[in-house]
């Protein structure tokens, strides 16, 4: 990915904007307040964020062009679901939505830069693993789960690493006025309120995506403390259909979050 050429997309990277913590107020008001000169002014201002972010991603072989449009996605999303009310910077917020976004579309993607037979030990492997669980009510070992697809636990282990997308926590993902962000001060940590709060955001878009059921399920279980039982005897369900349900909408947020 040639991240060094000064034209991506049209744009000059060379000659990108870079907006005072002033302007940015000043545009998010006239944001709020619908301009949509204003949205287009704050998101060139910001489009040295997405470079900065892409960048981590140099060695996927993708085309620079590709992630930065894809990057350009996760920046409008979180301009338009930004709230200025929870005193956090936006660079704070806008960078694991721009991550996201691009982390979806390399793992969509995947499947072009993997072999057919890794893919197909690695799409046997998730679904014996389902299959599993689904009889077992638990995960499966490694060796469980080889022994499923007839294949050695080293070739299960390959497998799913192949479709993989590992990150590093020390890789830095932006920079401004001196201060670089790294995917380390993304991860969780509970004396930290800004990034609480930035995993807050993204649970609950996680949460969005569940059906009504599961969304209740999960909020019952986790937000309410219940036991299957509870649940199941408040929903008028089984402890089965819980679990099964439960597990599910995990799988699901996992796969958002991921």
């Amino acid at each position: 990915m040639a991240l060094n050429k000064v034209e991506i997309c049209g744009v000059n990277t060379s000659k990108l904007p870079l907006l005072t913590l002033e302007e940015k107020e000043r545009l998010f008001e006239k944001i709020e307040q619908g301009d949509k000169k204003a949205r287009e002014h704050f998101i060139k201002g910001n489009l040295r964020l997405v470079l900065s972010v892409i960048q981590r991603f140099s060695g996927n072989g993708e085309n620079a062009d590709d992630l930065f449009q894809v990057g350009c996605i996760g920046l409008m999303k979180a301009i338009d679901n930004f709230d200025r009310s929870l005193d956090v910077k936006f660079s704070t917020y806008a960078v694991p939505m721009i991550i996201g976004e691009v982390r979806r579309y390399l793992r969509d993607n995947n499947a072009i830069r993997v072999s057919r037979s890794l893919r197909d030990t690695a799409y046997k492997a998730i679904y014996a693993r389902e299959n599993f669980i689904k009889e077992y009510d638990r995960d499966p070992t490694m060796e469980e789960l080889a022994k499923e697809i007839g294949m050695t636990k080293e070739e299960v282990v390959y497998a799913l690493d192949a479709i993989a997308c590992p990150l590093s926590l020390y890789e830095p993902v932006y920079q401004e006025g001196g201060d670089t962000l790294y995917i380390m001060d993304q991860v969780s940590d509970k004396k930290n309120r800004e990034e609480n709060w930035v995993e807050h955001i993204s649970l609950r878009e996680a949460m969005k995506r569940l059906s009504d059921r599961e969304y209740n399920i999960i909020k019952l279980r986790f937000f309410e403390g219940k036991t299957q039982t509870e649940v199941a005897e408040e929903i008028s369900i089984s402890q089965a259909q819980v679990s099964r349900l439960e597990k599910a909408a995990l799988k699901s947020m996992r796969n958002y979050l991921i």
